[in-house]
């Protein structure tokens, strides 16, 4: 019997649709049900063939666990080794090589030195930054958010380079990104499953959290296949099995703004009844393949830019 598990928080919906769609294709040999541990032990197999990661990002002891299910032979959706080296910057920096449009960003050290460190740790960091150059290349108004993490936490929207230090000052030992705003004329939300399966959803940021995904706009058939276009590129170098882009138009270009999603929502009372049913059947029906394709070696994605860099 090959199981396909679900690690999840308190986040309900999803979880429970997901399983019970996978068991409700009543597919030979295999079954659905939330990831259960009773302990962890070095080397030892997880039972599952397939686990969907919907937590680990918040919970450090799963997501070494999850790194001893793929060593012994799971397909870990997503990737775990590469959600761990993962980061907003990076991914911003890597777009830049493949060409897809992403807004013009800085990375900037954490305003408080981190913890056992003193000035003597940034020895090889100028004091003070170049920071008329770097506003000049991002320019204002500006966001700053953090290079990791999500969910709009500590994420700012500055005017002004007075604003900036005020608001930096605020943000004790996190590493912010300052990222030039795009005015957009539409923005959409895009899941991405398997690398292959995309939905690109009218999504109104400036709403209220539950009215998001209620737009007036739609995208015309030649927009709807450039950003399926962008979305599976930015997907195939990251490898990512389960991931959300979010792609702002301006003058008609679409724009990366945020494309580090691998637990995006997906709860039914924020992306509405439509896309949740999409990403349950395509999540079922994907979890469903790799668990028949599971033959026990290395069954985690890899992404083209780790594939490349191997290769060299």
């Amino acid at each position: 019997m090959k199981k396909i598990g679900i690690l999840h928080g308190k986040e309900r919906s999803f979880p429970e649709a997901f399983v019970s769609r996978v068991n409700s294709k009543n597919v030979e040999g295999v079954i659905a049900e939330p990831v259960k541990i009773d302990k962890a032990l070095q080397g030892v197999g997880s039972g599952y063939s397939v686990i969907i990661d919907r937590i680990s990002q918040d919970v450090p002891f799963y997501r070494t666990w999850l790194k001893n299910a793929a060593l012994t032979g799971t397909a870990v959706i997503n990737n775990p080794f590469w959600w761990s080296a993962d980061d907003k910057y990076f991914n911003n920096c890597l777009m830049t090589r493949i060409g897809v449009p992403v807004p013009k960003t800085a990375i900037l050290p954490s305003n408080e030195m981190p913890d056992d460190t003193s000035a003597d740790s940034f020895s090889n960091l100028s004091y003070p930054l170049d920071w008329q150059g770097i506003f000049e290349e991002v320019g204002f108004p500006a966001y700053m958010k953090p290079f990791a993490g999500g969910g709009w936490k500590n994420v700012y929207k500055l005017n002004t380079m007075d604003e900036f230090f005020e608001k930096h000052n605020e943000t004790g030992q996190l590493v912010m990104l300052l990222q030039e705003e795009i005015v957009f004329e539409e923005y959409y939300r895009c899941y991405c499953i398997g690398g292959k399966h995309v939905r690109i959803m009218p999504y109104e940021p400036r709403n209220p959290h539950h009215l998001r995904y209620k737009a007036d706009f739609a995208p015309t058939e030649e927009k709807l296949k450039e950003m399926t276009d962008i979305v599976l590129k930015i997907n195939k170098y990251l490898g990512y099995d389960f991931n959300t882009v979010e792609l702002a138009l301006r003058d008609g270009v679409p724009y990366a703004i945020d494309f580090c999603n691998p637990a995006p929502d997906a709860d039914i009372a924020s992306v509405g009844a439509e896309n949740f049913e999409w990403v349950v059947e395509t999540a079922a029906s994907f979890a469903i393949e790799k668990a028949l394709a599971n033959n026990g070696g290395d069954n985690l994605t890899w992404g083209e830019y780790v594939k490349q860099s191997a290769g060299k």
